[in-house]
């Protein structure tokens, strides 16, 4: 599989976010960290058309001498018993008005994906890319998130934005049904008493 993404800005700005392991994971789509493990490291929900799958496990990019990054991960589903590792080789080019990112690498799995429409699967891959490029993009040095990252418990404030919205996407309703949505006492309003 090959993918280019075009994002505006320097090639040594994204070089500065990928040799840095927390910036890394705040470009990682709805990474949601385990506490004390490593910075890329935790559980990431996947939607493939109106499925999601959420895995658990960890990534690592490191620098090659010939200026690319190798990017490996592997991850397993936190809800079955499918895998997925992946290899890929980003590359950086220095663009007009930016920079463009070359993924080009393979990906094998097993488990509720290998299910799935593989042109979905393949959507739901480049979908991932492109957001994680625009993220590594925009992401900047902050030094107290990197404090918070480095040592102290997860706050409201720590949380990824990107998790939000996909926390409320309605195909994942139904794994959440072990509690009811309102007790009878919040349901009532004065009115009603």
């Amino acid at each position: 599989m090959e993918h280019e993404v075009f994002v505006p800005v320097p090639v040594e700005r994204l070089r500065e976010a990928l040799g840095d392991p927390v910036r890394v994971a705040r470009a990682v789509p709805g990474l949601q960290q385990d506490a004390g493990a490593a910075p890329v490291a935790g559980r990431v929900k996947v939607r493939v058309g109106s499925h999601s799958v959420t895995y658990r496990g960890a990534a690592h990019v490191s620098a090659r001498d010939d200026g690319s990054y190798a990017v490996e991960g592997d991850a397993t589903e936190a809800r079955g018993t499918g895998s997925v590792k992946l290899a890929l080789t980003l590359r950086l080019r220095d663009t007009d008005g930016g920079t463009t990112l070359t993924f080009d690498g393979t990906a094998t799995a097993d488990g509720r994906v290998t299910e799935l429409p593989q042109d979905a699967v393949r959507s739901a891959v480049v979908r991932l890319l492109n957001r994680f490029a625009e993220a590594l993009g925009e992401a900047r040095e902050e030094p107290e998130r990197v404090a918070e990252a480095e040592g102290t418990p997860e706050t409201p404030e720590t949380t990824d934005a990107p998790e939000a919205p996909e926390a409320t996407d309605a195909p994942e309703a139904p794994e959440d049904t072990d509690a009811p949505e309102t007790t009878p006492e919040t349901a009532r309003t004065p009115e009603e008493e």
